[in-house]
């Protein structure tokens, strides 16, 4: 991801739109809004990591578009009205096109290491 509170385009050039509040590769974390206007959509597709971490996400959505827009994910952590908390490295997930309005984001993501067994 890119620079710090600024807009820039997404990474699967569907239209939606990133505002990066934080970034950090050494606390593994980051946070941004994300904006999804009408016409955009997110592919279905799972985030990778390194084999010895878990990637872990809440999405918190903050408006929901009139039309479309539906967060689709195989299985969630924990799931509750606007709120969807994931493994984005395991289950593969998308979001709807927007057919009508606006949605608006907030994502948290952040990785950890695994534990092995001896």
């Amino acid at each position: 991801m890119g620079k710090l509170f600024r807009w820039q385009e997404g990474r699967q050039n569907t239209g939606y739109r990133l505002f990066t509040m934080i970034n950090s590769k050494r606390f593994a974390l980051d946070m941004h809004l994300i904006a999804y206007p009408t016409g955009s959509s997110i592919p279905p597709h799972r985030d990778p990591v390194e084999p010895t971490h878990g990637h872990y996400r809440l999405n918190i959505e903050v408006r929901k578009a009139k039309r479309g827009g539906e967060f689709q994910c195989g299985r969630c952590l924990f799931r509750f009205w606007r709120i969807s908390f994931f493994r984005p490295d395991i289950e593969e997930h998308s979001v709807t096109n927007i057919d009508e309005g606006q949605r608006l984001l907030l994502s948290i993501g952040w990785k950890r290491r695994i534990k092995t067994a001896v």
